[in-house]
């Protein structure tokens, strides 16, 4: 199946967070306050997504609060977060949403990310991603992790299924 054929068939994006949407550092203070940097335009990205009526989720193996502000920030209502196995917990939020692995693109950067990655229709591995992810991953974005690799994604998906101008409009028309 060519990458054209297997966007034109998403309807969901399930992503990782560290490595994924932000850099993969994690920063935690004396108090053990944890702080992350995320990427204004994969934000962007996910709520143009959001826009044409499609569903975003992330399925992380870290438990953080800001992962739940950054959801809240962005409208997203799927977040599995605490996820050791991660494939699993696809395969679960398919069955919650009555959608098929086919119609579902996957973003990751490390190995726990593959078992998803080579199941979903659509797997995504960051440039930085390791070896294995991106050996295994049907599509390997030129952006780094936070730096814009989700939006690059999202770009990419609306413009196969001719979504990508509708999705934009309310920016681009006065």
């Amino acid at each position: 199946m060519t990458l054209n054929e297997r966007c034109r068939q998403i309807e969901v994006i399930l992503s990782d967070v560290d490595g994924v949407l932000t850099d993969g550092r994690i920063t935690l203070d004396n108090r053990g306050n944890e702080t992350k940097r995320f990427n204004n335009q994969d934000g962007m990205g996910i709520k143009l997504w959001q826009s044409t009526g499609r569903r975003f989720g992330l399925i992380t193996l870290r438990n953080s609060e800001v992962v739940n502000l950054r959801a809240g920030e962005l409208g997203i209502q799927i977040v599995r977060q605490g996820t050791v196995d991660k494939r699993p917990t696809f395969d679960e939020i398919l069955a919650e949403l009555r959608l098929t692995a086919e119609q579902a693109c996957y973003l990751g950067d490390d190995l726990p990310d593959l078992p998803v990655i080579r199941a979903a229709g659509l797997g995504v591995a960051v440039a930085d991603a390791c070896t294995e992810v991106c050996d295994a991953a049907d599509y390997v974005t030129k952006a780094l992790g936070g730096s814009g690799a989700v939006r690059e994604t999202i770009e990419m998906i609306l413009k196969t299924q001719g979504r990508w101008k509708d999705a934009i409009r309310p920016y681009t028309e006065p």
